[in-house]
């Protein structure tokens, strides 16, 4: 009870001493004067430039051909290695063709006994060529003469039996002499009928024989027709390049049994070379046959080739949403090669205005994963978000960016000391660093 008495009355003494106190005044810290920021300037720089957008892509061979031999065998040799060039027709790979040699041989055995039949038949009936005519046959040109003589004979025999009829009915003549003609009458008439039947059995047997050689020929050409395949199957036992290029692969070498399905070299041509440009579908409408193609490739720094668009795949694909297209380059020298990669601009008809600032002027704030400038405005650093556009390509466009928006052309933007900068930072500007050429 005493300890709770005390603290009532010592807590109205503290609050009536605190109550006739004066107040000391807040004392202020003196504000810091801000130190201007030494920088160079540059302006941004507006001009006209050709139209353009830029893709990338990969170089793929004019013509390229996975070589596969057309019959089995085991290989021979291989004359050429990777890298050789070869023209067309050249050998690239010889199989073992003993077989095929031998069974050339023997149909053309075949072929020259069929000949010599034909010819052996033709020479019989004495027939070589147009149509046919058996009373040509010497055979049966025989046959018929003596058919013809036999009927002049049967028809005098005839006609002296006709007489001797008549002076029998007279009596100038015996009837014995009658009956004598009457009988060589007939004789005649049956040897004429004799002839006859000869004559048409040796016609019949040249017909006969001539359809003998409609068959053999049929069979000559049957046997040249197997001459003829005979004669590829040795050829195709020799590989050769289908047209004028390098080889690039040749995975066979000698004592290899190779099949149908093997591949026993691979051969490009890169005279010209074809650009295979992957473009994203909202540059379709942008894109045309014909149009101009610049393209860079790491092996030649500052180096720009030069193509045509030649092709353009009329299918997006659903996934990546891209489309294909196709640039040809031509490729003189063999300079470029295909498998490399490139950077190429697609040119457009016409120009477009563009902002340029020297490159060390923007820099890449990670924090907001944005492109900054600082813009000079009366000594005074004013912070700006610019979109930056696609690499310049070419010959010295590498220390210059494109800003596509954020900045327009004539604005004074800073160049050093960027680290030291923020939105409303005072400046000392230092000698321009230029334009954004």
């Amino acid at each position: 009870m005493k300890i709770i008495l005390t603290s009532a009355l010592i807590f109205p003494i503290l609050l009536l001493t605190g109550c006739g106190s004066k107040a000391s005044p807040v004392e202020t810290a003196p504000t810091a004067v801000q130190k201007p920021v030494s920088t160079a300037t540059a302006i941004a720089e507006s001009k006209e430039i050709p139209a353009d957008f830029q893709v990338t892509g990969t170089f793929v061979a004019d013509e390229s051909s996975d070589i596969a031999p057309m019959v089995a065998g085991r290989v021979l040799s291989t004359p050429v290695n990777v890298g050789d060039h070869v023209t067309q027709g050249q050998v690239v790979c010889e199989l073992d063709h003993r077989d095929a040699q031998l069974r050339l041989d023997q149909v053309k055995a075949l072929l020259a006994e069929a000949t010599a039949a034909v010819r052996q038949t033709q020479s019989r009936i004495g027939w070589t060529a147009g149509n046919f005519d058996p009373n040509k046959v010497p055979e049966v040109a025989a046959a018929q003469a003596n058919f013809e003589s036999a009927k002049a004979q049967a028809k005098l025999a005839a006609a002296d039996a006709q007489r001797y009829a008549n002076l029998v009915a007279t009596g100038d003549v015996s009837k014995t002499a009658y009956e004598r003609a009457r009988t060589q009458q007939e004789t005649a008439e049956a040897q004429t009928n004799a002839v006859r039947q000869q004559y048409e059995a040796s016609a019949n047997a040249a017909r006969q024989s001539f359809e003998i050689i409609s068959t053999q020929r049929a069979s000559l050409d049957s046997v040249k027709a197997q001459v003829a395949q005979a004669e590829k199957a040795l050829a195709d036992t020799t590989i050769r390049a289908p047209f004028d290029g390098y080889i690039t692969a040749r995975p066979v070498a000698a004592g290899e049994y190779v099949a149908l399905t093997n591949k026993i070299a691979t051969i490009v041509r890169i005279g010209t070379l074809k650009l295979q440009l992957q473009t994203p579908e909202q540059k379709a409408s942008l894109a045309h046959l014909g149009d101009k193609v610049t393209a860079l490739v790491s092996a030649y720094q500052g180096r720009e080739f030069t193509g045509r668009v030649t092709a353009i795949n009329q299918s997006v694909d659903p996934n990546s949403r891209i489309f294909l297209l196709e640039a040809k380059f031509e490729n003189p020298g063999n300079d470029l090669k295909p498998g490399m990669f490139a950077t190429a601009r697609v040119m457009q008809p016409g120009g477009v205005q563009a902002v340029f600032v020297p490159k060390l002027a923007v820099i890449r704030d990670k924090t907001t994963d944005s492109n900054q400038v600082f813009v000079v405005e009366n000594g005074t650093a004013r912070l700006r978000v610019v979109q930056v556009g696609d690499a310049p390509l070419g010959p010295g466009s590498g220390e210059s960016i494109r800003l596509v928006s954020g900045l327009k052309g004539g604005e004074t933007i800073a160049t050093t000391n960027l680290g030291d900068l923020f939105d409303g930072a005072q400046l000392t500007v230092n000698a321009s660093a230029g334009s954004g050429k």
